[in-house]
């Protein structure tokens, strides 16, 4: 016995820790921007079966108690499960239905197997093993019982979780139906009965040891259910169920029925919780702001935990006494009716209801023409390019669209049309998506990321730092501090457009630069009618570019504004939101097709974001939108990551297209960040264009107040501002994207690039440190 339970604890431990070290490892790849390991969950997978697997077999074949034995082979059986579950982890975590599907025919037909060979294997048939056909067509007390234990282990994600899509939350329903049914053969009712032997019976020995048992083994079950961490919360939540398990065993050996539906039913619906209620790609560090989906996942994780252990100890001591009564039908009855109303209650009232699956993005083949745009410069040749690229684009949209669009609407699929790249967001799963993807005027269907809803939103993020004095040290190391004091050039007469989390309209550094009117503000996520952020990302980074009180490089410049990045993750229909809107802005409630207005468009844009392919983005995704920007005579700048120093990790679309201007980051001493993305771009292609502070830079922040972030993200609103300022001083450069950039690079102060070079020193500092004094006299010049 005492080598049984050092076994156990083995397993315990190694399970645990394969499972949160590959879920950091998975997390670490991810936010680094390396290339996922598909290798990585059936090595671990492998490794975690052979290294349990052979103490549990000799567990299983060499004490010569029996009941050792029986727990040998238990364990030895859940072993095995968890490694046919854990194999349709190879699958990415984008493709959540096709998981789902695997995992639901994988636990099937572990769950045939376990019924053929674990029943067998352990003992003879025992009365408890819930047989009793004339009572099958009628819940027993301890079926009920079971019901409402699931039920209340459900109840924490029903609250703080929100469902996906229709298929996906079918088909987690039947993949935890799956594997309830594999926890109730994994623990029949002959292996309970080894641990109430005796005269007189010994119910509490059940409990105790049968739990501990039962623990283990559904520990494992546990870790093999759910990807990218979704799994991580059965590891707490199950184990102590197992007691619970053991109780209602015990009242399942004197009512001679219902012991495996109710095992079926608690470990079932405790599965259902994180497989339906959470999204895997949301169960990460890249959503690891204050209050993310994260926290909300390890509350319910922890609620699950406290609900099992109540289950265990209410039901143990009210059900595994010696001389204990049956429990009642109408009081498991009324338990099980509690819950359930229960749960549909919080699911309405307190919980996030609807369905909230991901949408497809599909790309159709022709992309509209923009040869032979005119060149034109200055400010009336910048709005009639941008006026006929507009009508090139939707036109182009207009015709080719038609028929898909027809089709759409037939089949009552609710879509959403794009021009700034001809594409079309529907809502669909695999199905929908198969049948696109045949379509002859379709080049390729991508899966759009949709986050799910929040039980309650993320506080707004405020800084914490000091008002600046005068520029700050970022604005002064470029020079920017000059361009005002010696040129007398503020970047007024120009406008900046913001795509991010929001602006802070009522800031002090920014209030007074808003354009104003009805088409300088859009916010597709959460449709407020004035310029607001919570998350703070959008303000520092629009601080940088024309916020005021020396924190700006073009203080005089207005700006415009949209909310794509809300929390910190979107998907290429809401950043084609933003983009379209910055091309041709367009009034509350209007059609971007039919209401945009081109004349009205910003002049730069700044974009401290990137759209890879967790996000829903293939390389090519965002390439027409970038393309037909430039075609406007729009200057288009992006941050180039902050996946450095590893070469080529400027990879997440736009930052490495051509058309637009990349910007690395460097610190107080000129010297570039580690954590500045390099190239060469994919393709070999020479990125980043320059390089601006980004180490720990002071702007504006929601509420009024300043913060102190670091990142390419504030790198690149500075570049931003530099332009502004030199088409302000010349503005006949406005809308002359070749000779803007060859200004920007020709004066750009060279930066020191030691032990490092990524092949050529400029795929880490591109021309070098944007030097704003220098470009804006060379513009005037």
């Amino acid at each position: 016995m005492i080598l049984a339970v050092l076994i156990g604890l083995w397993i315990t431990g190694l399970t645990v820790v394969t499972q949160f070290g590959g879920w950091l490892i998975d997390q670490f790849l991810l936010l680094t921007g390396l290339d996922r390991l598909v290798w990585l969950w059936p090595v671990a997978t492998v490794g975690l079966v052979a290294l349990a697997g052979t103490p549990t077999l000799l567990l299983a074949l060499l004490p010569r108690s029996r009941t050792v034995r029986t727990v040998g082979q238990i364990w030895l059986a859940a072993t095995l499960a968890f490694g046919a579950l854990s194999l349709p982890r190879a699958l990415p975590p984008v493709q959540h239905e096709a998981y789902l599907a695997t995992l639901a025919g994988v636990a099937g037909l572990a769950m045939l197997l376990a019924h053929r060979l674990v029943g067998r294997r352990v003992v003879p048939s025992d009365p408890g093993d819930g047989s009793n056909r004339s009572r099958a067509a009628r819940p027993t007390p301890v079926t009920l019982l079971g019901l409402a234990g699931g039920l209340a282990l459900l109840l924490p994600w029903v609250w703080v979780g929100a469902l996906g899509g229709l298929l996906e939350t079918l088909l987690a329903a039947l993949a935890a139906t799956a594997v309830g049914g594999l926890a109730a053969a994994l623990l029949p009712a002959a292996f309970w009965s080894r641990f109430a032997s005796g005269t007189p019976p010994r119910p509490g020995r059940l409990v105790l040891v049968g739990g501990l048992v039962a623990g283990v083994a559904l520990l494992l079950l546990g870790a093999g259910v759910g990807q990218s961490g979704a799994q991580l919360p059965l590891l707490l939540t199950l184990p102590p169920a197992g007691f619970a398990l053991a109780a209602l065993a015990a009242a399942a050996r004197r009512t001679a029925t219902g012991g495996a539906a109710a095992a079926a039913w608690l470990v079932g619906l405790s599965v259902f919780g994180p497989l339906a209620w959470t999204d895997p790609e949301e169960v990460g560090l890249v959503l690891a702001g204050t209050r993310e989906t994260s926290f909300w996942v390890a509350v319910a994780a922890g609620a699950g935990f406290a609900v099992a252990a109540v289950l265990a100890v209410a039901y143990g001591v009210t059900l595994a006494r010696p001389q204990g009564a049956r429990p009642g039908r109408a009081v498991a009855g009324v338990a099980a009716a509690t819950l359930l109303v229960t749960t549909g209650v919080v699911a309405v009232g307190l919980g996030q209801p609807g369905l909230h699956g991901e949408r497809l993005f599909v790309v159709l083949r022709e992309q509209a023409d923009l040869s032979g745009v005119p060149a034109t410069t200055g400010r009336a040749g910048r709005d009639d390019r941008a006026t006929e690229v507009y009508q090139r684009l939707v036109e182009t949209a207009e015709r080719t669209q038609a028929d898909l669009r027809r089709e759409l609407r037939r089949f009552r699929l609710d879509h959403t049309p794009y021009y700034l790249v001809n594409a079309i967001e529907v809502d669909g799963g695999p199905l929908v998506r198969t049948w696109l993807a045949d379509r002859p005027e379709v080049d390729r269907v991508l899966v759009s990321q949709r986050v799910r809803p929040l039980p309650v939103p993320a506080p707004v993020t405020q800084g914490d730092a000091p008002a600046p004095r005068g520029a700050d040290w970022n604005v002064r190391l470029i020079g920017a501090d000059r361009v005002w004091s010696e040129l007398g050039v503020t970047g007024a007469g120009v406008t900046v457009g913001s795509s991010d989390s929001g602006v802070d309209g009522g800031h002090p550094a920014l209030a007074a630069g808003f354009r104003g009117g009805d088409d300088s503000w859009f916010d597709p996520w959460n449709a407020t009618s004035t310029p607001s952020d919570r998350g703070g990302h959008g303000t520092h980074t629009l601080g940088s570019a024309v916020g005021r009180d020396g924190v700006g490089v073009a203080p005089g410049a207005a700006w415009t504004g949209c909310v794509n990045l809300d929390r910190n993750l979107g998907n290429p229909a809401l950043y084609l939101d933003c983009l379209q809107f910055m091309l041709a802005p367009f009034p509350p409630g209007g059609d971007p097709l039919t209401d945009g207005r081109p004349q009205r468009a910003p002049d730069i844009l700044t974009n401290s974001w990137g759209c890879p392919e967790l996000e829903g983005c293939d390389p090519g995704a965002l390439r027409p939108a970038t393309a037909a920007l430039a075609a406007a005579g729009i200057l288009v700048v992006f941050a180039a990551g902050n996946t450095g120093p590893r070469c080529r990790s400027i990879e997440d679309s736009p930052a490495f297209h051509p058309d637009v201007l990349t910007v690395g980051a460097v610190d107080r001493q000129r010297r570039v960040t580690d954590f500045s993305s390099r190239g060469p771009a994919p393709g070999g292609g020479a990125k980043p264009d320059l390089v601006a502070p980004g180490a720990d830079v002071l702007s504006a922040m929601p509420g009024g107040g300043y913060g102190v972030l670091s990142g390419t993200s504030m790198a690149t609103p500075q570049v931003a501002g530099v332009a502004a300022l030199m088409w302000s001083a010349n503005p006949a450069l406005i809308g002359d994207l070749p000779q803007t950039r060859r200004i920007l690079t020709a004066t750009a102060s060279p930066v020191p690039v030691s032990g490092e070079s990524c092949g050529d020193e400029a795929h880490v500092v591109g021309a070098g440190l944007v030097d704003a004094y220098a470009a804006v006299r060379a513009a005037q010049g």
